[in-house]
Order: C-alpha cells, then sequence, then structure tokens
C-alpha cells in the first residue's frame, strides 16, 4: 500500500449509470418488511429483493388503476368458486 495516493484527476459520481428506464433512490424500509422480501428471495433460490419490491408496487399500482366493475367481477368469480368447493 502506498503512504500517498494523487486523486488529483479522481472524479466524483455513481460507479454504474442506472439503466434506462431506472432511478437510483435512497427509501427508508422498515426491518421487517425489508426481511421479508429477502427471505422471499432466499427461499425462491435467489434472485434480487429490489425486483421483487418493484414488482409488488407494480401490483399494487396495477389493482388501484381497476375499474371496480373489474375487480367486483373477480370477488364474485372467486366467492362462487369457493362456495362450489
Amino acid at each position: 500500500m502506498k503512504s500517498e495516493y494523487d486523486f488529483s484527476k479522481g472524479k466524483r459520481g455513481a460507479g454504474r449509470p442506472a439503466p434506462n428506464g431506472k432511478t437510483r433512490i435512497t427509501i427508508r424500509i422498515d426491518d421487517d418488511v425489508l426481511d421479508w422480501f429477502r427471505n422471499q428471495v432466499e427461499e425462491a433460490g435467489g434472485g434480487n429483493y429490489q425486483t421483487l419490491i418493484n414488482n409488488a408496487l407494480r401490483a399494487h399500482i396495477t389493482r388501484q388503476q381497476e375499474p371496480i366493475e373489474v375487480i367486483l367481477r373477480r370477488v364474485v368469480r372467486e366467492e362462487l368458486q369457493n362456495a362450489a368447493q
């Protein structure tokens, strides 16, 4: 290890730019929630917990945008199936 290093030509910034369509952010998530996502990935044999969180958020957004008629039809269908079993 050198006793001194020359950083005069160094550049600040992220090591790798985020892929197109992705934005790097800092977010605070409760420990138990983060642990749950990490455990899900581990149980699945690997992967990326951040992708799992992104998928969960996208599913929530999709459900929120779903018309009430579609939701009601799905619920009625599920209830009829459960009643038939």
